[in-house]
């Protein structure tokens, strides 16, 4: 499912100063830096970045390589983050999209034209609207039997919470 993290985000962006601008509460590089310290011990990559950017293009197309071609949705997905969280790159920007969906292997004219024909809106349009009435706040966030979590969790949270939601235990 997919959400609408700042979906009144420009499509050519804003910096963090400004998203975050009258939140006293909140601290861009101490924000990061927990970020940092969780990606590192998870062995992911990521960068400090000075903007965010609208996703919703980027969506859509994951939506499509999802639905079209099974094999290289995930792929598409882990060029947007890595797009996004590592090179700071406009996922809203459609020479962006059409890099990761050529890097993952998928037509870019058939990318080109769900772009030019919003093929998907309607389905990540459906996701947002599950995702409001879930509740979610955050990415990412976990959903099973009516509990969620919210937000990069330690391994024993999610064990916890899998436990509370009553999932079995692989053997």
């Amino acid at each position: 499912m997919h959400f609408p993290l700042h979906p009144e985000t420009p499509m050519e962006g804003r910096t963090l100063a400004d998203l975050f601008a009258g939140r006293a509460d909140y601290d861009i590089d101490a924000s990061y830096r927990r970020m940092k310290a969780l990606m590192d011990a998870e062995g992911l990559p990521y960068s400090k970045r000075t903007h965010t950017y609208n996703s919703r293009l980027a969506q859509e197309i994951g939506k499509w390589a999802d639905t079209a071609h099974l094999d290289k949705g995930d792929a598409v997905h882990d060029g947007f983050y890595r797009a996004y969280f590592v090179d700071g790159r406009n996922i809203a920007d459609e020479a962006v999209i059409l890099d990761v969906v050529t890097a993952a292997g998928l037509p870019a004219d058939e990318a080109r034209a769900v772009l030019a024909q919003r093929s998907f809106k309607d389905a990540i349009d459906a996701d947002w609207t599950m995702s409001h009435e879930y509740g979610v706040t955050g990415v990412p966030t976990f959903v099973a039997n009516g509990h969620g979590v919210v937000g990069a969790q330690p391994y024993e949270t999610l064990e916890r919470f899998m436990e509370q939601v009553g999932a079995a235990k692989a053997e």
